[in-house]
């Protein structure tokens, strides 16, 4: 748990930069783009030097308060589940993301935050065109920001990325979703009987 010092946080002073505003204020919500943007330039070069990759980092607001989650994974060739990160991976991160984050503590609104950092378990999220590269041929559900052919979840086979798009095969119709339209997508894991 950090607590960062400073003026209480009014619900919009985000920026370490000074600028005066006119009109509305900017929400949280226009601003946590740009400051999950911030914090995956931060955290990334930790998780490499861990020789981890970073899969997502997200700022979400809960009902306990703010949380910053982190998702690492080890790309462990012939390890065809889950993954090759280690509980002392997810330490060794944790904590000098931690130490990051109270050095450049401009990053994040003022106030206290939890930093979760784990694997990303079965149902792996992709949210890079390389996390859909690695794992073509594999079956994954997709949840678009717009409907397409009048739907937004999707639940088949990953083909492969064209371009900026991945195709699906859904039922033996194939599907071009553009990964820019893509607002979660996951591996789906089977539990063999």
């Amino acid at each position: 748990m950090h607590r960062k010092l400073g003026l209480p946080f009014d619900g919009w002073a985000a920026s370490a930069r000074p600028f005066f505003v006119r009109g509305p204020r900017p929400t949280l919500t226009q601003e946590k783009p740009h400051l999950e943007s911030s914090l995956e330039q931060l955290i990334d070069p930790i998780c490499r030097a861990h020789a981890v990759e970073m899969v997502d980092v997200r700022y979400l607001r809960e009902p306990g308060g703010a949380v910053i989650r982190v998702i690492i994974d080890r790309d462990v060739p012939g390890l065809d589940i889950g993954s090759g990160v280690s509980l002392e991976d997810c330490t060794a991160v944790s904590r000098d993301v931690s130490t990051a984050l109270d050095v450049h503590d401009d990053v994040l609104p003022s106030g206290s935050f939890r930093l979760e950092v784990s694997s990303p378990g079965l149902e792996r999220p992709l949210v890079k065109l390389s996390d859909f590269e690695r794992f073509s041929g594999r079956e994954v559900k997709v949840r678009t920001r717009t409907p397409i052919d009048r739907q937004r979840r999707f639940h088949g086979k990953l083909l492969r990325v064209v371009d900026r798009s991945i195709e699906l095969d859904q039922d033996g119709k194939v599907l071009l979703i553009p990964h820019e339209d893509i607002a979660q997508a996951n591996l789906v894991y089977r539990f063999s009987k």
